[in-house]
């Protein structure tokens, strides 16, 4: 079978060493839209190295290996047809702001695996440390059609909330480049779904589609610019669900739903939807925490 579950789950963690500099950071924030206008202070931050700042999504791309989602399928117990595969949602947590530079250990482990009946659901963690401590924990969700069945556990419901139905407290649209989804791969993520013709066709797409994960730092971009006054330390836990996908050139509406916390900290919930497809559901069940200053 594919997808052995029990295999999957007893494997020891895959440990790998990983570094990472300004000139990473820079092209991640170049890669999910970062840098228009180019002499724009707050966007400066992002782009020049003398006042570089790192939004924490960098996470999902540090040290130029593969994404969580692709990592997942060289796990054992697991082999499955790329073309199978979609990114089902994504987590993160900041233990501490993320350096400008550094090198750090990467533990990834499965730690879930569902059985839909006719999909499979894996959840694999990465836990990174430094010589300071842990850094960050991320979790991505990879969803395997065709490869449920074997009688497992069935896990959380899939079907994402709706958004809160007051209006929102704030919204911000990000047009995206024609060749976005080209410039951001350039950060280690080389799925052909996001730039082969021939294989998105295959997978069941007109035409590439954008990474979730450039939609997914572009959105953590657009709370914290509008409301974290461009403050990324402040961020502490980011989660989303993959609800609908992207095309390159599109326009997004990101709408967000602030609650407050103790201190100066507090809640974000957010939507975000294709404006040119009348707001067709992107990310759902996306949440920013964040802290004080």
């Amino acid at each position: 079978m594919p997808i052995d579950a029990a295999e999957a789950l007893a494997a020891a963690p895959r440990v790998r060493e990983i570094a990472w500099d300004h000139k990473d950071v820079q092209l991640y924030h170049l890669g999910i839209g970062a840098g228009l206008p180019a002499t724009d202070p707050r966007e400066l931050r992002y782009t020049l190295e003398s006042r570089l700042h790192v939004l924490p999504s960098f996470a999902t791309v540090a040290g130029g290996g593969p994404p969580g989602v692709i990592g997942a399928l060289s796990m054992p117990g697991v082999d499955v047809d790329l073309a199978d595969v979609l990114h089902g949602g994504q987590r993160l947590r900041a233990h501490r702001p993320l350096p400008v530079r550094g090198r750090a250990s990467a533990a990834s482990r499965v730690v879930a695996a569902y059985d839909k009946g006719t999909a499979a659901v894996l959840v694999l963690r990465t836990e990174v440390t430094d010589e300071g401590g842990p850094l960050w924990t991320d979790e991505a969700e990879v969803f395997v059609r065709g490869e449920g069945g074997w009688g497992g556990e069935r896990g959380p419901s899939g079907r994402p909330a709706p958004p809160p139905a007051a209006a929102p407290d704030h919204v911000a649209e990000r047009p995206l480049r024609e060749d976005q989804a080209l410039l951001y791969r350039l950060s280690g993520d080389w799925n052909p779904l996001h730039a082969d013709p021939e294989f998105a066709a295959r997978a069941g797409f007109d035409r590439p589609v954008l990474h979730g994960l450039c939609t997914y730092g572009g959105t953590l971009k657009s709370v914290v610019d509008t409301l974290l006054d461009g403050d990324v330390t402040r961020v502490r836990e980011y989660r989303a669900r993959f609800a609908g996908v992207v095309y390159p050139g599109e326009t997004l509406r990101v709408r967000m739903w602030r609650s407050a916390g103790p201190g100066d900290g507090g809640t974000v919930r957010v939507a975000v939807g294709a404006v040119d497809r009348d707001d067709a559901p992107v990310l759902a069940d996306t949440v920013v925490r964040y802290g004080s200053r």
